[in-house]
């Protein structure tokens, strides 16, 4: 195409430079390779690595029991986790701490100190030192990632050495690699050490498949297992595909360029478009798009847009070059103008804000919902599902696999997980497989962004030197430890302006049912309260343990979760936390997601069709688009959530709550004083029930009568009407 006699591009897929890049990439591999050794930083293909992984498998074989730390030192979503290996039990993973939920600042990069010193807590408690920890993982090769950085930093050269500004990528970039390398010298100070801790940076889409198979319930398959890892971008690469069987896991293929990476592309337009932060966009992006056109025919923008990913055999997706400009820029610069004709100008990084760390929660502002912001939404979701459609059929061709498993952040895309069991059905099978009475299983993790990889890095290493069990996942409760005795009270009594009473102790029976119908009846009258119990979920769905519930049979929760609680967004959907049986009643749960009891159900991570009867029922819990984001709620790993849903029988007829995570403004909370916070920021929560480690319940609430604060003598009245009902049908005797 000529326009004023001068050639534009209109479809280019690979580097200019990629032959001087891979040059550059290889000097400064070696460089950075040998200055990591001498930090005591090392690769995974270190002699080091190899030293310590047959020390490893020699203990382990003795019978010893050993203890892995994993971390993320530096980037988005810093962390540490510790796992528990032996011969006998396997690997055992003991925590995954998230240091946002800590620090309250959402996907926070920096050290990972208080995610550290709350793993150093629970092993005192077990009788452990930190001289106990046999070595020190890290969920990237950091080293890697610095040379594979400067390769991209080349290749588009001189525009693209732009990279190297932490502007670019404010959440990964070359900066948060260098960074990362001081962490055997920051170790020492919490592992009680006068010399450097060696740290071993582990392969970042390793990790991600590695814990994601030994935590699923395919493991140790004798049919092979197909894994798909796409994030942001790691360490080598954007996107890559393993074969999993027994206890082995092999990559079978690798995109090494980032600029190819889906989540990125989907990254940089939902925040560029959507007006919010990357890591914050995505998922808002993605229920937006279920307001849009999700039909590839009528939808405006997406037969233009489908322009910016090239489709190749053998399963291969490129994004066109031609139409970006991030691979150049970042996010100063990410769209060329061509792409800028098709989506128009992006939301310059000074004007996109980012909702989770909002301070007044009064002064939110939420940019209007527009027909054509919400059919843009819809073209990317769709041009993201046809590339991950495109790379599944493949890999189901060549290993005939009917077994998949999705890692990396964009596996939190619970739209497209839904629709690829829908996609790849008995009739596929039949079809494309000659295989009868078959179709795709899928599970993904609970946390299978970044914020799994520090346990990942530690599973990486475990599995590789000789460990061969591993427990499936049956709940996501993993992160921190539970309050101290005590410090529950302790915090509400620092408080003059709450109320509060003990409701009953966990520990027994009957007062769990108890506690749990008298939460049960303030739902079932339209309240909203919050739960804080035990330790907290790992990942960014709330499950029960940092949860917000509330009635999902009036159709007004919605609105008043979102405007009144929540201050969020019109478009955001609520989901629900039920029973199987009454997952059963109302969606149509797919045969894909069916082994170990629906088990992939478990952690929100996949949507599911609503019956037809749903939309009458449980009408707030039903998004725009007709599915559900559901939680099947298990009596052996959540007593109380579960003895809640049991009550809201009697009270609505269902075993169904609205459930959205206990934060306002900020991570989902973690200590009894954020969580009263929470109780403090939001206008329309009616209560708290905060249960100390001890299972003592204590409920509060705001002892102010003024509005918006006058919840106290609304749940009075309530608490009173639902003693009275208790008495007469004999819960609990006056």
């Amino acid at each position: 195409m000529r326009v004023n006699g001068s050639h534009i591009e209109r479809y280019r897929y690979h580097p200019l430079h990629s032959n001087a890049g891979k040059l550059i990439e290889a000097i400064t591999y070696f460089i950075a390779k040998s200055v990591g050794k001498v930090l005591k930083f090392y690769t995974a293909d270190s002699v080091y690595c190899r030293k310590m992984g047959k020390l490893f498998a020699e203990k382990i074989q003795n019978g010893e029991t050993l203890y892995l730390l994993g971390i993320i030192p530096s980037g988005h979503n810093a962390a540490a986790a510790l796992i528990e290996v032996s011969s006998a039990k396997g690997i055992n993973v003991l925590c995954n701490n998230e240091e946002e939920r800590y620090s309250g600042i959402k996907n926070d990069g920096h050290f990972p100190e208080h995610s550290l010193n709350d793993i150093l807590k629970k092993m005192a408690t077990m009788g452990l030192s930190p001289k106990d920890i046999f070595l020190v993982v890290a969920s990237w090769d950091y080293i890697k990632g610095i040379a594979t950085v400067v390769r991209h930093a080349v290749e588009e050269a001189p525009q693209s050495f732009n990279l190297v500004n932490e502007k670019a990528s404010p959440h990964m970039n070359f900066w948060h690699f260098i960074r990362a390398l001081k962490a055997p010298n920051r170790l020492k100070n919490y592992l009680q050490s006068k010399e450097r801790i060696p740290v071993i940076g582990m392969k970042h889409h390793n990790n991600h498949a590695y814990y994601a198979y030994a935590m699923s319930p395919f493991y140790n398959s004798e049919d092979p297992v197909i894994l798909v890892v796409m994030d942001g971008f790691g360490d080598d690469g954007s996107i890559s595909h393993y074969v999993a069987q027994g206890n082995k896991i092999e990559r079978i293929r690798n995109y090494s360029g980032i600029m190819d990476s889906q989540g990125l592309l989907y990254a940089v337009i939902s925040s560029t478009q959507g007006g919010w932060e990357p890591l914050s966009s995505e998922g808002r992006y993605m229920g937006a798009s279920a307001w849009g056109d999700m039909n590839r025919l009528s939808n405006p923008y997406y037969k233009r847009l489908r322009q910016i990913v090239q489709f190749q055999g053998e399963g291969w997706v490129y994004v066109n070059r031609s139409l970006i400009n991030y691979h150049k820029y970042g996010q100063v610069k990410p769209y060329a103008k061509s792409l800028i004709d098709i989506l128009g100008e992006p939301i310059p990084q000074d004007k996109i804000w980012n909702p989770d760390i909002v301070l007044n929660v009064d002064d939110i502002q939420h940019a209007p919902i527009t027909r054509q912001r919400v059919d843009k939404a819809a073209a990317l979701q769709l041009v993201y599902e046809d590339a991950l459609f495109h790379m599944v059929d493949y890999l189901i061709k060549k290993t005939g696999s009917n077994k998949l498993i999705l890692s990396g952040g964009t596996a939190l895309n619970c739209i497209a997980n839904m629709k690829l069991l829908n996609q790849f059905n008995a009739s596929y099978y039949r079809k494309n497989l000659q295989k009868k009475d078959t179709r795709l299983h899928l599970w993904v993790p609970p946390n299978p962004s970044d914020t799994g990889t520090a346990m990942g890095a530690a599973y990486h290493f475990a599995l590789l030197n000789k460990v061969n069990k591993c427990t499936p996942l049956k709940h996501a409760f993993l992160c921190g430890n539970p309050p101290d005795n005590g410090e529950v009270v302790k915090s509400i009594q620092a408080h003059e302006d709450l109320g509060s009473i003990k409701l009953g102790n966990l520990e027994d029976k009957n007062e769990l049912n108890k506690v749990a119908d008298f939460m049960a009846f303030v739902i079932s009258k339209n309240g909203i309260i919050g739960l804080y119990q035990g330790a907290g979920e790992t990942g960014p769905r709330a499950l029960g343990h940092r949860s917000i519930l509330a009635n999902p049979c009036n159709p007004d929760t919605l609105n008043l979760l979102n405007s009144q609680v929540k201050f969020r967004e019109r478009i955001r959907p609520l989901a629900p936390v039920l029973t199987l049986t009454e997952a059963k009643r109302f969606f149509h749960l797919s045969k894909g997601a069916a082994m170990a009891n629906y088990n992939a159900y478990n952690y929100m991570v996949l949507t599911v069709e609503a019956k037809k009867k749903s939309y009458a029922i449980i009408p707030s819990v039903i998004h725009v688009d007709g599915t559900s984001r559901i939680q099947i709620c298990r009596k052996e790993t959540d007593p109380l959530t579960y003895a809640i849903l049991k009550s809201l029988k009697q009270y609505i007829g269902v075993e169904v709550a609205v459930n959205t995570s206990l934060n306002v403004g900020t991570p989902i909370v973690h200590s009894p004083e954020q969580a009263i916070q929470t109780l403090y920021r939001s206008k329309g929560l009616s209560a708290l029930v905060l249960v100390e480690n001890n299972g003592d319940a204590h409920l509060i609430w705001h002892a102010v009568d003024k509005p918006p604060k006058d919840a106290g003598k609304q749940l009075g009245s309530w608490y009173e009407e639902w003693k009275s009902l208790a008495q007469k049908q004999a819960i609990i005797h006056s």
